[in-house]
């Protein structure tokens, strides 16, 4: 045993007894005793930082144990061996490996052992060293070095002081004795002067001449001294050093703040649970401690030296130099990294923790430390994350009031420059904290879990209220009406979209989530939407007219189950609207990253990742664009600068849209470009398709194979590069049974899990149209060169690729050359092709037309039938569109045997055509749908998009899922009024001619709370989306930039004026106390009903120094009004940014009414905080974001409506302004109620 260490023996032994079973090594070492030469196998183990020996490896009780802290091992020679016997037992000997462990302790004896094996030996040595702490130790030495010389300067500054101080009492001293010198001189020469009467004294005119000369030499240089001092004193030198005095003074305060979290956090948490894990029972793990505060402890120890320096600097004001503070501070930030790195999964780890009751149980002891002040653990856990925003914005505003020519200048820029950079480091990795906290409140909601959250990839999208209605067999809808109680208490669902799934879920009575047991979880991959049904089903036309057309159907077709449908059901238009646009968002963009993936793989064997990969301008660096580390849903690098141009791009390129990306960007769009400019790329991205992909990559795509080139002939211009809407030209068509019929066919079709790779040549020869076709002219040729015939393919499946060239007499050209040259000048020159390009044949026929075969396919797509083929040839091949559409809706996957390369080829430029379609009508829905009030407010961008459709509408190839979602859009921009289901206040005011007025009295608190919610969430709904931008609701013309958030924030004034008042009203004590009682039940239920505007409308008026002055009034309140009274005032409290009212707001369902100043504080300190662009011109995306993440929040509160009936006589007595009291009407009544008690 080591000296002068005590312990506790049962400790001991139930240590030993753990290196036993959990030793971090174990096994067999020979320790030499304290005789020279003498050696004792001994059995050892070692745990934590104490190393164990027995006398065998069954022996319960160990013979000794060490302390390894502060030790260090090294290797030790072999001893030399005289008189050792036979030459093989010396060689045995000299082939042990000897090692000394040395203690830092003075008159410790070094521990000389030895083992066998020179690798057991190694791995003894390496676990030693790391039971010895030394790395921790030396780290800690130099902190405390840093920390002796900061003291030394700390204490050369003072001892300077002092030594000045004492200078100046010295010099103090020496005045007065000259002084007292030089009246003693005074004295003696008046003694000396020989006695003399003066025979005439002075003129008295003159004494007061040099009087008032006197006084007038003094009053000027008095004046002179004090115009000098007042002019610094209102210098702006003047004024920035003492607003860098003031600025100094509160980083002085925050860090010392800071210092006192830090110490809770590990004082008051770390170290208790530290303990507790090394108990016999112990609630939560070693490592689990470790994952939960990472490195907090080195990050108190860091800033307690910070702050121990700042407070020196003060004690020499008002000399204020910290640029050496913070030079010796920056190289050691970077330990903020680990932290920010790993903080979400702290928090998980954490979460998880808190499902072990005795681990909770003990964390809510720790918890209720007053210390605390009631602030939960996460609450100091995210402390850290908020102090180097915290620095640089201290250090913003320092070098605002730091005078170029200070001597410190230089270093607070550098100092700002390095923080700045460590941000932009820690800001890429913690950017989806917030959604990865969404996803596990949401996941803790469920009860039995949802392991789909807890992928990061994952982004919640939207949540809210929906009836499902319950369907019977052969997918028929029960008969039910949308105004039964049973169908909205049993079939309202708790919905949540996220980027991948589809979440459905019942709500039990004691409020907790539990997911259906069938369709509970639906991958949007394996879903079809349904928006609006047939008008050829009748059931769904029933359907729709019996629920007023808000319900939609979301088809499944799991790859392992029997396909179903799930119909839903909105309160509204305008949810329904926004849930539907929302889904169909999500499950394109996964249908068009598929299909683009399937048409990059056939022939050059391209992914899109692979795709991605390859374009450096997805994730490089450049001079328009900057990138974060973080990637959105689409797994693309996310912006965080970029010019217009370059936004644009992303939002129109075919390869991937994320959601999160188009909602912040119509979301703020308006910031740094205009609706007509976003418009135009849209038409050109429809117009020329191929201009929304890089060169590249097209020629990626366009890419064939060696062997089969030169097997047809090609045009120096493409036909499909640019749309044209000329009249198709005529053909002969006979119409047999079209796969439409059977089946919806769109783009948005689900791609079936378990094929392979979609093909899309795909069709169904027992079910394919046939053509008739004749021959059409050749264009005539342009610049010597021959051009294509696109009518000329293959006449038949059967028709073999040799048949082709004898009907060819054009010199053979390389078709994949031609369209690389083609689609490289469509991108470069941006120019249509010339509408002369391509002639039509003359009319034959023209009976009916299949949907999915156009008149105006172009000849290329088509196939021509030999001489004599009729119209009943069932080995007739399909047309593209319709093998398109066939396969996108998984009907067949069997590949004919004719297709050549070129039809291949033309296949991929028909899909790009296709999906630049579908990537058009999605943005505009989503922009139509979300936005509806961009259009109302600026027709002429109306008016162009109207245009727009009716020209998609006019193009003769689109699908007929394609035609029905551009009518779809086309129907909700021709709307004039799509809240007119909705209650406005104007209409309320309107109302209010009743003859007869209720009173306080008459009215119930249920009342009152259902009006007063319906008046707030009316007010709350009407704020447009604009007003949040820019911070208008701050500027001088406030009330025109935004009338509606004005309008609010003077209705919340107007209610808690007239709940001030109404109190006020009574003259007894105990109608006002009955008024107050009232009152916070009313308050009560607001909170009960989500409103928690109103319920910080109650507050407010009862926390009024009018109100709250009354004690007598007061103490007739009962204790559960008082205490009811605190909890809501807990609720809505605006501590630590409302953070108590956040986390409610999370955890409950819409609808609600938050409080609108949280949100406008948030955007406040965003728009402060970070320009909207960066020096060199870039849009600040990363603020977008914040913003556009702020704005959806809000929006999702605004969209889901209050199911309350409007109820006049209580409104009028709300909105009525008569009984409102002005501020000092109401404390001069105050007043005159309970006057001022004398002092």
């Amino acid at each position: 045993m080591q000296k002068s260490v005590r312990y506790n023996e049962g400790h001991a032994l139930y240590l030993a007894f753990l290196a036993r079973k959990e030793g971090t090594k174990r096994g067999f070492l020979s320790k030499k005793a304290a005789e020279a030469s003498r050696w004792h196998e001994k059995w050892f183990a070692l745990y934590q930082n104490v190393l164990f020996y027995f006398e065998g490896e069954q022996s319960g009780r160990p013979a000794g144990m060490y302390l390894l802290e502060g030790c260090s091992c090294e290797r030790a020679p072999a001893p030399p061996r005289a008189g050792v016997g036979p030459g093989g037992a010396r060689d045995a000997l000299d082939k042990q490996y000897y090692f000394t462990v040395l203690f830092g302790h003075e008159g410790q004896k070094p521990l000389e052992l030895r083992c066998e094996e020179e690798q057991d030996g190694q791995e003894w040595m390496e676990a030693i060293h790391q039971a010895s702490y030394a790395d921790i130790l030396i780290e800690r030495e130099v902190l405390m070095q840093k920390y002796i010389h900061l003291v030394q300067i700390v204490e050369t500054e003072k001892i300077a002081a002092t030594q000045l101080r004492h200078q100046l009492e010295d010099q103090d001293t020496e005045i007065e004795r000259l002084k007292s010198e030089i009246i003693a001189l005074n004295k003696t020469k008046e003694r000396m002067r020989p006695y003399q009467s003066n025979q005439e004294d002075e003129d008295p005119d003159i004494k007061k001449i040099k009087k008032v000369q006197s006084f007038m030499r003094g009053w000027l240089c008095r004046r002179k001294w004090k115009t000098i001092v007042q002019d610094y004193i209102c210098s702006p030198h003047a004024e920035s050093m003492r607003k860098r005095n003031q600025i100094v003074f509160t980083m002085v305060e925050a860090e010392s703040e800071y210092v006192h979290q830090l110490y809770i956090l590990v004082n008051g948490f770390l170290r208790p649970l530290r303990m507790a894990a090394s108990s016999k029972k112990p609630p939560i793990s070693h490592d689990d401690v470790s994952s939960i505060f990472l490195n907090s402890e080195t990050i108190m120890f860091l800033h307690e030296i910070f702050h121990q320096g700042l407070k020196a600097r003060i004690a020499n004001w008002p000399t204020l130099i910290l640029a050496d503070l913070f030079d010796i501070l920056l190289p050691m930030l970077n330990i903020y990294q680990e932290f920010v790195r790993n903080h979400q999964y702290s928090l998980q780890v954490l979460a998880n923790c808190k499902q072990n009751r005795d681990f909770d149980k003990l964390l809510k002891q720790y918890e209720a430390n007053p210390a605390c002040e009631g602030r939960m653990l996460e609450t100091f856990l995210t402390y850290p994350m908020f102090q180097i925003p915290r620095y640089i914005i201290t250090l913003h505003e320092l070098l605002a009031h730091t005078p170029h020519e200070h001597v410190e200048r230089k270093s607070l820029e550098f100092a700002k420059s390095k923080l700045e950079e460590l941000s932009r480091v820690m800001h890429d990795e913690v950017s989806d904290t917030e959604n990865i906290r969404k996803n596990l409140a949401i996941e803790r909601m469920i009860v039995e879990g949802c392991d789909i959250l807890l992928d990061t990839s994952q982004t919640f999208i939207r949540q809210g209220s929906l009836i499902q209605v319950p369907s019977v067999e052969r997918g028929k809808l029960s008969k039910v009406r949308l105004g039964s109680l049973s169908l909205k208490k049993e079939g309202e669902r708790q919905c949540f979209l996220f980027t991948k799934h589809f979440l459905i879920c019942t709500r039990s009575s004691g409020g907790k989530l539990h997911l259906l047991k069938t369709g509970g979880v639906l991958s949007l991959i394996e879903c079809t939407l349904i928006e609006e049904p047939d008008a050829s089903d009748d059931d769904s036309k029933g359907s729709g007219q019996m629920f007023g057309h808000l319900d939609f159907k979301i088809v499944v077709e799991p790859p392992d189950a029997a396909p179903f449908t799930v119909v839903l059901l909105a309160p509204s238009r305008q949810e329904k609207a926004a849930w539907t646009s929302d889904i169909s968002q999500c499950v394109d963009n996964i249908r068009c990253n598929g299909l683009m993936t399937i048409v990059f793989e056939e022939n050059s064997k391209v992914t899109v990742p692979h795709m991605i990969k390859s374009d450096a301008r997805l994730h490089k660096d450049d001079a328009d664009i900057c990138f974060s580390k973080t990637l959105n849903s689409c797994k693309v690098p996310q912006i965080r600068y970029a010019s217009v141009e370059r936004l644009l791009e992303r939002l129109t390129d075919l390869r991937f849209l994320s959601i999160d990306f188009l909602n912040t960007f119509l979301h703020t769009y308006r910031i740094f470009t205009t609706a007509a400019v976003v418009l135009a790329k849209l038409s050109d991205i429809y117009k020329r398709p191929f201009t929304s992909i890089p060169v590249r990559s097209l020629e990626l795509f366009f890419a064939t194979s060696q062997n089969n080139r030169g097997e047809h002939l090609v045009d120096g211009k493409s036909p499909r590069l640019c749309r044209k809407f000329s009249s198709p030209p005529p053909l002969a068509v006979s119409r047999t049974s079209s796969p439409v019929r059977a089946r919806k066919l769109s783009l948005t079709s689900p791609l079936n899990s378990r094929i392979g790779a979609l093909d899309l040549t795909t069709s169904s020869t027992s079910s394919s149209p046939t053509t008739t076709q004749s021959p059409a002219a050749s264009p005539p040729p342009h610049t010597g060169k021959v051009p294509l015939d696109l009518s000329r393919g293959l006449s038949s499946p059967e028709q073999s690729p040799g048949s082709v060239e004898e009907h060819v007499d054009n010199p053979r050209v390389d078709l994949c050359n031609k369209l690389k040259r083609s689609i490289q000048r469509a991108v470069l020159e941006s120019a249509p092709v010339d509408r002369a390009g391509v002639e039509s044949s003359p009319v034959v026929d023209a009976p009916e037309l299949s949907p999915s075969r156009s008149p105006s396919t172009p000849r290329h797509l088509r196939y021509r039938q030999p001489v004599g083929q009729t119209a009943d040839n069932s080995h007739c091949s399909v047309s593209p569109a319709s093998a398109f559409a066939i396969a996108t809706a998984a009907a067949g996957h069997g590949s004919p045997p004719g297709f050549n390369n070129m039809e291949r080829t033309c296949d991929k430029e028909f899909i790009i055509r296709r999906t630049a379609t579908n990537r058009v009508l999605n943005v505009l829905r989503h922009w139509v749908s979300k936005h509806a009030q961009d259009f109302e407010l600026n027709n002429e961008l109306k008016m162009n998009v109207l245009n727009l459709l009716e020209e998609v509408l006019r193009d003769p190839d689109l699908l007929p899922q394609e035609r029905k979602a551009t009518a779809n859009i086309l129907r909700a921009l021709s709307q004039d009024d799509q809240d007119d289901i909705h209650l406005k206040l104007e209409d309320i005011i309107q109302l209010m001619d009743c003859p007869k007025a209720e009173c306080f009295e008459t009215l119930s608190a249920m009342e009152l709370a259902e009006q007063i919610t319906l008046l707030d969430h009316i007010v709350f709904r009407s704020i447009p989306y604009e007003e949040f931008l820019g911070q208008g609701w701050m500027k001088l013309d406030k009330n025109e930039r935004t009338p509606y958030i004005m309008k609010t924030s003077q209705h919340f004034n107007d209610m808690s004026n007239l709940v001030a008042s109404q109190i006020m009203n009574y003259a007894d004590v105990s109608s006002r106390a009955n008024a107050v009682e009232k009152w916070v039940a009313v308050a009560d239920i607001c909170r009960c009903l989500h409103n928690y505007n109103g319920v910080l409308e109650i507050t407010s008026a009862l926390n009024r120094s009018a109100i709250y002055r009354l004690k007598k009034t007061w103490a007739k309140v009962s204790k559960q009004t008082k205490a009811l009274m605190d909890k809501l005032q807990k609720t809505v409290s605006s501590e630590g940014r409302f953070k108590n009212l956040r986390e409610t707001l999370k955890n409950c369902n819409p609808p609600a009414v938050p409080y609108l100043g949280m949100y406008l504080t948030d955007l406040a300190f965003i728009e402060e905080g970070t320009p909207n662009f960066t020096e060199e011109g870039l849009v600040n995306f990363s603020k977008m974001r914040m913003i556009s993440h702020i704005i959806r929040e809000v929006r999702q509160f605004q969209q889901t409506s209050y199911r309350i009936d409007h109820q006049p006589k209580v409104t009028q007595y709300l909105l009525d302004k008569a009984l409102i009291i002005d501020e000092d009407t109401l404390y001069e009544l105050s007043l005159k109620i309970e006057p001022r008690l004398p002092a």
